[in-house]
């Protein structure tokens, strides 16, 4: 087989673990990008080695530092986490869909080979997702640093309380509330936790992040949705064990008086989807609305 005119040499496959059934559809993506003398890298976790053998096998946290491009088997929760690990340099994802069709994930696997090799000659639709930088930070002290693609999320302790917080933006004080907690989200993860607790969906080329409360006290408290240039600061003044909770992958219990600190991450993250590929299409599908009528 020719060698491809590709724009990325380099390619990391990623499969979702724990799923054994996608072991075939990943050998065989790596087997059809190595027929186009493409240099193919493995996550270490995908597959088992005497099955991988033949290829370089890499760790999760080493891939961005070797890869030109990251292809992701899986589903969207696969997604978010290879973003996060990949996100300070800037390498570009494309998402391979193993059951439904993701928010992410965009590709079904009976067009994985033709979908993939179109995207490596150029011809695909880039899109770039912001993400968040949380600090948290306890007696003046940084205490922890986390990456989300979709959302912050403060929530109530395993006691069942609610908690109570204020909130700043740019130093400017906003609101207190008393709530089950509160969503931090990026337009990315406005089709996530944030829809289901009544946020808005924002569109990925909005630059805006909404704080949407979860269960609050005051029917008032609404969702708002902010420019994603802001510092935005929550304080926990009362809360039994409650957590911050970093895309629904790593959390930290708060003491009261814990501050964290959420801003727009330096890097965005880059996504590539197939020609045609349409936004309203996939919320449509997703969201089951009403297909048009002429």
């Amino acid at each position: 087989m020719k060698p491809m005119n590709a724009l990325f040499k380099r390619v990391a496959l990623v499969a979702r673990h724990g799923k054994p059934e996608i072991l075939k559809p990943l050998m065989e993506l790596a087997c059809f990008l190595r027929a186009h003398e493409l240099d193919v890298l493995l996550d270490l976790e995908s597959g088992p080695e005497e099955v991988a053998e033949s290829y370089l096998r890499v760790a999760r946290d080493k891939i961005g530092k070797l890869a030109d491009l990251v292809i992701v088997l899986g589903g969207d929760g696969t997604m978010l986490a290879v973003a996060r690990s990949i996100a300070p340099y800037r390498i570009p994802m494309v998402g391979i869909n193993q059951g439904r069709l993701g928010f992410m994930t965009d590709i079904p696997l009976h067009e994985m080979t033709q979908s993939v090799g179109a995207i490596l000659e150029g011809d695909f639709v880039p899109e770039e997702r912001i993400l968040l930088e949380a600090s948290v930070i306890r007696q003046e002290q940084t205490l922890h640093q986390a990456l989300a693609l979709n959302d912050v999320v403060f929530s109530r302790g395993p006691m069942g309380s609610m908690i109570e917080f204020e909130v700043f933006i740019d130093d400017q004080f906003v609101y207190s509330q008393r709530s089950d907690g509160l969503i931090i989200a990026t337009p990315t993860g406005s089709t996530a936790y944030s829809l289901a607790s009544g946020g808005p969906i924002l569109h990925p080329t909005v630059p805006a992040i909404s704080l949407v409360p979860i269960c609050p006290q005051s029917m008032s408290n609404r969702p708002i949705a902010v420019n994603d240039n802001v510092l935005v600061e929550f304080l926990l003044t009362r809360g039994n064990e409650a957590r911050v909770h970093f895309d629904g992958h790593s959390n930290l219990e708060l003491h009261e008086m814990d501050r964290v600190q959420i801003r727009r991450y330096c890097n965005s993250l880059r996504i590539l989807h197939p020609l045609g590929y349409n936004y309203y299409d996939m919320l449509r599908h997703k969201l089951h609305w009403g297909e048009k009528l002429l």
